[in-house]
């Protein structure tokens, strides 16, 4: 798939049978630590407190890890924006991290090094892989970005 252009809209997300199946599939691989950068976040449901799990790709970027909303602001990112506290597990390993949402100058940069490395999402952003960090500062509002700080006294 290729990165969108300016002459053409950036992709936009679409749950559907086929994704949450392909979601599913993808979990188990992460849970057993084979999708490197990737991890399973669980959310408190905003409506339910029921636990939320999605796959995410976790960057670390100037010593700190960031967790990016490729597709926009879906559900998990309205649910960390009501409850800010997250856990990442993969593995046999598990942690929580309390989240704040970056300004659209912290998320530049890392959204440009995010689809450097998360290339099956590259078509929901306008910016392309050899855009200024600038274009990825304006594409900051449709693609959230959160700085994730572990939970003192945890792993």
């Amino acid at each position: 798939m290729a990165d969108a252009t300016p002459d053409q809209p950036p992709r936009r997300f679409r749950s559907s049978r086929g994704r949450r199946a392909g979601d599913a599939v993808i979990s188990v691989f992460i849970r057993a630590g084979l999708v490197p950068g990737s991890y399973l976040l669980t959310t408190r449901g905003r409506k339910t407190g029921r636990p939320r799990t999605n796959p995410v790709t976790v960057v670390e970027h100037d010593g700190k890890r960031w967790l990016v909303a490729p597709y926009g602001v879906v559900s998990w990112v309205h649910n960390v924006r009501a409850d800010p506290k997250v856990t990442l597990r993969r593995r046999f390993g598990s942690r929580s991290y309390t989240v704040r949402e970056a300004t659209p100058q912290e998320a530049g940069p890392v959204l440009k090094l995010y689809i450097a490395v998360a290339t099956p999402t590259r078509p929901y952003f306008r910016a392309t892989k050899d855009s200024p960090v600038a274009d990825f500062v304006a594409e900051a509002q449709h693609h959230p970005v959160f700085e994730l700080t572990p939970v003192e006294g945890e792993g």
